[in-house]
C-alpha cells in the first residue's frame, strides 16, 4: 500500500520529467505531443496483456509500465529525429533548386525517414522481447515477482512498435502538411 501511494506520486513526476526533457530536445510542444502520443498506445497493449494473463495491477506491474513508457518515448524520439532529418534535407534541396515545397515532398521525406528507422526499431524491439521471453515463460523461484514486470513491457512494446512505425509518421506528415498550408513554409529546429 505504501509503495502504491509512492507510485501515485512518482509516475506523474516521471511523465513530467519526460515532457520537460522532450521540450528541451525539440523546442516545440507540437513534437513533444507527437512523441507522447505513443504512451497511451503502449498503455493499451500493456493493459490488454494484464487482462490476457490475468495479472492484477501491482508495484511490479507499475515498474513494467514505467520501463515501457521510457522505451516508447525513446523510440518515438528516434523516429522523430529521423523524420526531421529527412524533412530538413528535402527542404534544403528544394530551397537550393528554387522550387516550392509541396505536400508530396513532405510525404516523400517522411517515407524516407521512416524507412531508415524501420530496421533499427525492429532490432531494438525484438532484442527486448527475446531478452524478456525467458521471464514470460518462467515458472521457478522469483518468477512471481519478475513476470508481472515483463508482461506489460513486452506486450505494450508490441503495440507501441506498430504505432511508432505506422501511425507516428502519418501524424507527423499531417502536422507538417498543415504547417505548410498555414505558414507557407516548414520550420525545422
Amino acid at each position: 500500500v505504501r509503495a502504491e501511494k509512492r507510485l501515485k506520486i512518482l509516475i506523474p513526476i516521471v511523465l513530467l520529467i519526460i515532457m520537460v526533457i522532450l521540450y528541451f530536445t525539440f523546442h516545440t510542444y507540437r513534437e513533444v505531443l507527437i512523441v507522447l502520443s505513443s504512451i497511451p498506445v503502449a498503455l493499451v497493449g500493456g493493459a490488454y496483456s494484464l487482462y490476457f494473463f490475468d495479472v492484477n495491477f501491482s508495484v511490479a506491474v507499475a515498474v513494467g509500465f514505467i520501463a515501457l513508457f521510457g522505451i516508447a518515448v525513446e523510440t518515438g524520439v528516434l523516429m522523430l529525429v529521423y523524420l526531421n532529418n529527412a524533412l530538413y534535407n528535402k527542404v534544403r534541396k528544394k530551397k537550393d533548386s528554387g522550387e516550392p515545397l509541396k505536400d508530396s515532398d513532405i510525404e516523400e521525406a517522411v517515407y524516407e525517414g521512416a524507412a531508415l528507422r524501420l530496421r533499427p526499431k525492429l532490432m531494438t524491439v525484438l532484442v527486448d522481447i527475446f531478452g524478456l521471453l525467458p521471464l514470460l515463460l518462467a515458472t521457478g523461484t522469483g518468477s512471481d515477482v519478475m513476470k508481472p514486470i515483463a508482461i506489460p513491457f513486452v506486450f505494450g512494446l508490441v503495440t507501441s512498435t506498430f504505432f511508432v512505425l505506422i501511425v507516428l509518421p502519418a501524424m507527423y506528415a499531417l502536422v507538417r502538411e498543415y504547417e505548410l498550408r498555414i505558414k507557407g513554409k516548414v520550420v525545422i529546429e
